[in-house]
């Protein structure tokens, strides 16, 4: 039979088999495609599929690591989770469940949002099978509301609803409303925030980054609105002055190193018509990460 040229297979970075398969898998990759609370722009429920698709053109080989780590471990790409649209409670348990299950393979698992309230989700079905831990969320926003258009469950409540099982520690926050401010005030030792405008001024915050996460167990979750609008435009709700690319590995890399991550997210991609760069860098981001952490567990 003649041989010709194919397209590589659909999913996370474009995998053979034998380093895509679930038995041989490190990693997992499960894509919720939901985006149902969004106040703004939406979008981010094509989030998933976008960061999926640009990863087949991202080099397997990263240098820093000296090392293909995705042919190493190998990256099971999951079948997308369906929302409940019965109401965004519903779909928070929805994927609460699901998560606890995957969880519990002993896989380290990656979750592509959809809105960042599938982080609450995750979150949960996390504390199943964990128990306690320390969340770090990266993002513009605090995302402390109690509630927000009649639900505790909208994206802007995602922080305020994980703070509630465990401690939360924000970096690059540089958007919030006047009750959350006093929420941060009067909770210290629920939430930490970290504000971009003090991180561009003075990078001592990540020693004490590093002093925190050591030795914990960490769920990530990375809102793709902490980078700047000028390499990440595409998101629900962009917010200026925001982390730069390296500023964003430098937080991962002390995060992988010092902590034992469980699991983490990337939320929020809304892809732009004609702009394909956001989720290049949404995949290559994910990636990365992967990366960090699998090679921490060696």
């Amino acid at each position: 039979m003649t041989e010709y040229p194919q397209h590589p297979p659909r999913n996370f970075l474009g995998l053979p088999p034998e380093h895509s398969d679930f038995a041989a898998s490190r990693a997992l990759i499960l894509p919720v495609p939901y985006d149902a609370t969004t106040s703004y722009k939406g979008g981010a429920k094509a989030g998933p599929q976008a960061v999926i698709d640009a990863s087949t053109q991202v080099e397997l080989y990263d240098r820093e690591l000296d090392d293909e780590p995705a042919l190493r471990w190998g990256v099971y790409t999951l079948p997308a989770l369906a929302p409940d649209l019965r109401s965004p409670e519903a779909t928070i348990m929805g994927i609460a469940e699901a998560v606890s299950g995957l969880a519990r393979t002993g896989k380290l698992l990656c979750v592509l949002g959809g809105e960042h309230s599938v982080s609450v989700g995750v979150a949960r079905g996390l504390h199943d099978v964990f128990g306690d831990f320390l969340t770090v969320q990266l993002d513009a926003h605090a995302d402390l509301r109690d509630e927000y258009d009649g639900t505790p469950y909208s994206h802007a409540c995602a922080a305020r609803r994980i703070a509630e099982i465990g401690p939360v520690i924000q970096l690059g926050i540089r958007s919030l409303d006047a009750a959350e401010a006093t929420f941060l005030r009067e909770n210290p030792a629920r939430v930490t925030a970290f504000f971009a405008e003090d991180m561009h001024r003075d990078r001592s915050y990540l020693q004490v980054l590093a002093e925190r996460v050591r030795g914990q167990r960490v769920f990530l979750t990375i809102d793709l609105d902490v980078l700047d609008p000028a390499i990440m435009p595409a998101t629900g709700t962009p917010e200026p002055g925001g982390l730069g690319w390296y500023d964003t590995l430098d937080i991962l890399r002390i995060v992988c190193a010092e902590a034992e991550v469980i699991a983490f997210d990337c939320v929020e991609l809304s892809p732009l018509p004609g702009l394909h760069a956001p989720e290049f860098l949404a995949a290559k981001l994910v990636y990365k990460t992967l990366s960090l952490i699998l090679s921490r567990q060696v």
